[in-house]
């Protein structure tokens, strides 16, 4: 059973970096066919193209009841954009930056993350806290575009990341196949992944938290990893933050704001007590690190990297850092993933 397990979160792996990728360049050449601004498509379409992983896998464990995987994709994620992805980016090459340009993202990106930290410890989150996610989206994009039109920073970083890793195609309909092909690939993924990933949660004894922190997690970064490793051996880093920031907040903001109009969701007693505030401290030490000095180099990228592998190893270690008494408790949590449990 547990090779099969393997075997399904392995296929849905393959299918959500497949499908994440295709759904990608399809969307961005439909765009482009319609008429749409290089400033649009880098503010939405492609930023919504590389969030479709995480939210498929996220609405797809919240609708199986698995709400644990669900947060816990979002918040393994977000940490590992921050330590992994930047680590191995600037391990590779150096980033060059120009904080100026990137301290409205890195704000809202700390915006956001302060305001799921103090949604989480209210208790359970349902469908006016996800309205609330959804409209603090719609404003940062509306303040990013105005902010564009007045030349206020780089819009076409989503872009760029396209045309490192493969030109958009030109032709409407390939593009329109490629936009279905890569929608059925991402929701066989997930369903494979979050399949899988529960089975190797159970036979490892490991709660549904640990495996959304970190297998699942790890997984649905693929195509931003990928995407910032071809960035930054053809030199163009940059790209890397703009993927961090523009990923994180669309991560807490949409998806999660999406999951909690799904269904209601209580984060664990497990997150809360200890990954929540890795989220944090991982948010709070790439400020620095984005806007002093023009460049993140090596010895930074190493020690991101380093700090990676110990938030992994503790995942797994049988004596796991003691877990803190959260607001919300753990009968709250199973009559929420009651809601949508099955059967």
């Amino acid at each position: 059973m547990t090779a099969i397990a393997f075997l399904q979160a392995g296929g849905g792996l393959v299918l959500l970096f497949i499908g994440g990728e295709v759904l990608l360049r399809g969307a961005v050449g439909l765009s482009l066919r319609f008429g749409l601004s290089p400033l649009l498509i880098g503010l939405t379409v492609v930023a919504f193209a590389t969030s479709m992983p995480e939210l498929v896998v996220t609405l797809t464990a919240g609708i199986q009841g698995s709400t644990d995987i669900g947060v816990g994709n979002v918040v393994g994620s977000n940490i590992a954009n921050i330590l992994l992805i930047l680590g191995v980016s600037a391990l590779l090459c150096p980033i060059l930056k120009e904080p100026k340009r990137l301290l409205r993202d890195i704000a809202v990106m700390v915006g956001a993350t302060a305001v799921f930290m103090a949604l989480a410890f209210m208790g359970t989150m349902s469908l006016v806290h996800g309205v609330i996610m959804i409209a603090l989206l719609v404003a940062y994009l509306w303040a990013s575009y105005r902010a564009e039109l007045k030349g206020g920073n780089d819009a076409d970083t989503g872009l760029e990341a396209i045309e490192e890793a493969g030109a958009a195609p030109r032709s409407t309909w390939v593009a329109l196949v490629l936009v279905i092909g890569g929608i059925v690939a991402l929701a066989a993924g997930s369903e494979l992944l979050v399949r899988g990933a529960l089975q190797i949660a159970r036979a490892a004894g490991v709660s549904e938290s640990v495996i959304g922190l970190t297998l699942v997690a790890f997984g649905t970064s693929l195509p931003e990893l990928a995407t910032a490793i071809v960035a930054a051996a053809r030199g163009h880093t940059e790209v890397a933050l703009g993927n961090v920031l523009g990923s994180n907040i669309f991560n807490l903001l949409l998806i999660l704001g999406s999951l909690f109009i799904l269904t209601p969701v209580a984060v664990s007693p497990e997150v809360l007590g200890f990954d929540i505030w890795i989220l944090a401290a991982a948010t709070l030490i790439a400020v620095p690190v984005m806007l002093i000095g023009k460049k993140m180099g090596r010895v930074s990228g190493g020690i991101f990297i380093a700090l990676y592998v110990a938030f992994i190893w503790i995942q797994f270690e049988p004596q796991k850092p003691a877990v803190a008494e959260p607001l919300s408790n753990e009968s709250g949590l199973r009559q929420a993933v009651s809601v949508v449990a099955p059967g």
